[in-house]
């Protein structure tokens, strides 16, 4: 959210370091072609674009497969003859480490040091970066599960925004799927657990009101695990959750963290005899296959996604797998959903630049995304700017089955509701 206070000392900064910035990158596009306006990190025949990503994080936890995503949708673009004859000069992802400090480090070397035009994409549990880059009026795309991507002009979601404040609406897609699991979702109970962070008590709040809204009984909603931290000891967690329906076990436990915690909390409920329901959204990973234990702890879980599987024969989907191969020198390489998170941030980004025309500026940027949509992307029907309040109402389920995942829930597009 943007800060909406600030003593008068650290406004007057403010506006002078803002002034200073904008004044230094503020050229002619192509230098005498006519366009004003802020065309930062534009040139006659370039775009620069950089990435802010948690490469590395005191869990082990990696997102580091959203540059290689990226990268490959940029040189798609490029191959293809750029943005309207622009080449893309990407710069890569900064690693922010899931580390606010860093992250807005990362924000503020782009755009003062880097000069870029666009941050793309941005994926990381923390944005500390946000009311930097929005300030700055820096059009920055990402995964859009943080209360940042709803509502600021200069950010956006690739599938819209999933956290959404009161008058927005919540995708449907995850309460809706288990409900079909379920054979519906009358009378069925769900337990809901979170990290002990913003995120995390906003993804409580959300799902929360998404599950009840679909039918189910909500035993139990908790942001409560540490975030800084995988416990060594769930017993306390799982006590709660077996209990939480009325002294019984619910039907379903929704987990809305990381791989990680999810191994760990998955592994004790099984063990304590739990044969209901498990699903996350995070563990649509084929690397994770490679370790045993890994593989046995999410053995059985649905994996909630907003974007088609990989297993799709959509031939979207092809080339989404031709682009990463080719980024990756040719090789064949594990595909996980942070791959597609950077990939279809890029397209988003290149979809409303190449709109803009040949005169980019980033006024020129805003008045194409204001008009923007489309249809039958890897995440469903797009449009700007109801995707900074909304998400895109898409998704699908998948069950990782004796070492292999499986489309358990199909994708489609489902009627959001409203959210308090």
């Amino acid at each position: 959210m943007l800060r909406s206070t600030r003593a008068l000392a650290t406004v007057a900064a403010a506006l002078a370091l803002v002034s200073a910035c904008n004044s230094a990158s503020r050229s002619s596009v192509g230098g005498g072609s006519g366009a004003t306006g802020n065309s930062r990190g534009v040139t006659v025949d370039s775009i620069k674009v950089g990435g802010i990503v948690s490469m590395t994080s005191a869990s082990g936890y990696s997102k580091k497969d959203t540059d290689l995503g990226a990268r490959a949708r940029y040189m798609r673009a490029n191959a293809e003859g750029g943005i309207n004859g622009r080449r893309i000069d990407y710069l890569g992802a900064e690693d922010d480490g899931q580390d606010p400090a860093k992250n807005m480090a990362a924000a503020r070397k782009l755009v003062q040091q880097d000069k870029v035009f666009a941050v793309s994409p941005m994926s990381s549990v923390t944005f500390s970066g946000a009311d930097f880059l929005e300030q700055e009026k820096v059009p920055t795309f990402g995964w859009g599960t943080l209360p940042s991507f709803c509502g600021p002009k200069y950010i956006y979601g690739f599938n819209g925004c999933l956290v959404p404040s009161p008058g927005g609406t919540l995708n449907q897609t995850w309460p809706e799927g288990i409900g079909r699991l379920l054979g519906g979702a009358r009378g069925k109970s769900v337990a809901i657990i979170a990290n002990d962070s913003d995120a995390g008590k906003f993804g409580i709040r959300t799902f929360q009101q998404g599950f009840a809204g679909a039918g189910f009984d909500v035993a139990y909603a908790k942001a409560s695990v540490p975030a800084t931290a995988v416990p060594s000891d769930w017993s306390a967690y799982v006590k709660e959750i077996l209990e939480s329906n009325d002294g019984k076990a619910p039907d379903a436990v929704v987990s809305v963290m990381q791989t990680p915690n999810n191994i760990g909390l998955f592994t004790a409920l099984k063990r304590s005899g739990y044969r209901g329901l498990l699903t996350d959204p995070t563990d649509y990973d084929p690397g994770l296959l490679a370790k045993d234990a890994t593989r046995q702890a999410l053995d059985g879980v649905h994996v909630l996604l907003q974007f088609q599987p990989f297993e799709s024969t959509d031939p979207q989907m092809a080339r989404f797998k031709a682009d990463v191969k080719a980024a990756a020198g040719g090789k064949d390489v594990p595909l996980s959903m942070h791959t597609l998170t950077g990939y279809m941030s890029a397209d988003l980004f290149v979809s409303i630049a190449q709109k803009a025309g040949k005169e980019l500026t980033v006024e020129s940027f805003q008045a194409a995304a204001q008009t923007y949509s489309d249809s039958g992307t890897l995440v469903g029907d797009r449009a700007e700017p109801k995707g900074q309040k909304d998400s895109f109402g898409c998704g699908a389920l998948v069950q990782l089955r004796n070492g292999a995942y499986e489309v358990s829930v199909p994708f489609a597009c489902r009627q959001p509701i409203p959210f308090a």
